[in-house]
C-alpha cells in the first residue's frame, strides 16, 4: 500500500475542510462549539477544517448534523 496520497487527494481534502469552515463560519460557531457538538477536540476541527486531517465518514455525519446542513454539501 503506497505511504503517500496522490496530489489531488490532498486537493480535496482542504476543499471540504474549507466548505466546513464557511458552514460553521454561517451557523456562527467557533471550532471549540462545534468540536463539543460532535465530542472531538477542538484541534481535530482545526486540522478537518485546513485539510491536515482525513476524517471518517462518521464524523463527517455528526459534522454536517451539528451545522445542519447536508452532509453532500460538504463533500461535493
Amino acid at each position: 500500500m503506497p505511504s503517500e496520497q496522490p496530489a489531488w487527494v490532498l486537493s480535496r481534502r482542504q476543499a471540504i475542510g474549507s466548505r466546513i469552515r464557511a458552514a460553521r463560519e454561517r451557523a456562527n460557531l467557533s471550532q471549540l462549539r462545534l468540536a463539543n457538538l460532535v465530542g472531538v477536540d477542538h484541534k481535530t476541527i482545526h486540522r478537518i477544517e485546513y485539510g491536515i486531517s482525513d476524517p471518517s465518514l462518521g464524523l463527517l455525519l455528526q459534522i454536517a448534523q451539528a451545522l445542519d446542513v447536508p452532509l453532500g454539501d460538504l463533500v461535493q
